[in-house]
């Protein structure tokens, strides 16, 4: 699990600086006093909850604004 949580928390934060909904998520949260690493790990779950649906319904990423 250690190597699981390393690369869900790198890509969480690949996924803030890439300006990606997750960044909405995290912004909102600091925005709202939240401390930063609460922010992300609450990035971490969300993005793990939308990797899992990809995985249960067998659908690939489509980002906002995509034509899928």
């Amino acid at each position: 699990r250690p190597d699981v949580r390393r690369v869900l928390y790198m890509a969480t934060w690949a996924a803030i600086r890439a300006r990606s909904p997750l960044a909405e998520t995290y912004r909102r949260l600091v925005e709202a006093g939240k401390p930063k690493k609460l922010a992300v790990t609450a990035c971490m779950r969300k993005y793990l909850t939308m990797l899992n649906a990809m995985q249960r319904d067998n659908l690939p990423w489509y980002p906002k604004g995509s034509s899928a």
